[in-house]
């Protein structure tokens, strides 16, 4: 752990500060810090940044009720920039999107990320834009029963292949399944967002819990 009079402040005695939401990963923000900010951000665990526009410290949140948690605060190699990691209580934009990073500016036609995310915009597309010949249309078609279906069969698929200690098969039952119930979740409006807030909140219980046991 560093002390903060290791870090490196600019000129102007600033700071970048990159969010990063916790459970996502993924880049909510670049926003900067003073000493002061910096210190208060600690003190209060949550964000709080230097308006270079408005040459006064601004407590993320504090108007919108946007607050963002802090988890953590790693400096990075040169001590110069650093990554926040943060639970949002609502969007980090002051336009009101998810993230202030939405406007493309290059995407190589031969290297494609693959993520969660961008598989679940695939799959809300084959909703909204129906596509002659897609399975995954065929099953919004279908409606809710036919997809509950499929997740009940692709769940029995894991649990055979599990069973019969097949690492492989097991794989590739589980990359079924998932794809049925993240159609599940477009069917039913929730997002990965939704999930991984549900999954995060769950973490800091069993962590509570084990604390629990070890001072019992």
């Amino acid at each position: 752990m560093i002390d903060i009079n290791e870090l490196k402040f600019d000129e102007n005695g600033l700071i970048p500060a990159i969010v990063v939401d916790a459970a996502t990963k993924r880049v909510l923000t670049l926003a900067y810090m003073n000493r002061e900010s910096l210190q208060i951000s600690i003190e209060k665990k949550l964000t709080c940044f230097w308006s270079r526009s408005r040459r006064e410290l601004w407590l993320k949140g504090e108007t919108s009720g946007n607050y963002q948690h802090i988890i953590s605060i790693t400096a990075d190699c040169d001590k110069d920039a650093l990554v926040v990691m943060v639970n949002p209580d609502g969007p980090a934009c002051h336009l009101g999107t998810v993230s202030c990073f939405e406007n493309p500016v290059f995407e190589s036609d031969e290297e494609q990320a693959f993520s969660l995310d961008a598989l679940m915009k695939l799959i809300a597309g084959r909703k909204t834009e129906k596509k002659e010949g897609s399975y995954t249309t065929y099953l919004f078609e279908k409606g809710l029963d036919k997809i509950l279906k499929k997740v009940g069969e692709e769940s029995t698929e894991v649990i055979i292949a599990a069973k019969a200690d097949d690492k492989k098969e097991t794989v590739y039952e589980i990359a079924d399944l998932m794809y049925h119930v993240m159609v599940l979740m477009i069917e039913a409006g929730i997002s990965t967002d939704d999930v991984m807030k549900e999954l995060a909140s769950r973490h800091v219980i069993d962590k509570k819990v084990k604390q629990e046991k070890m001072t019992s």
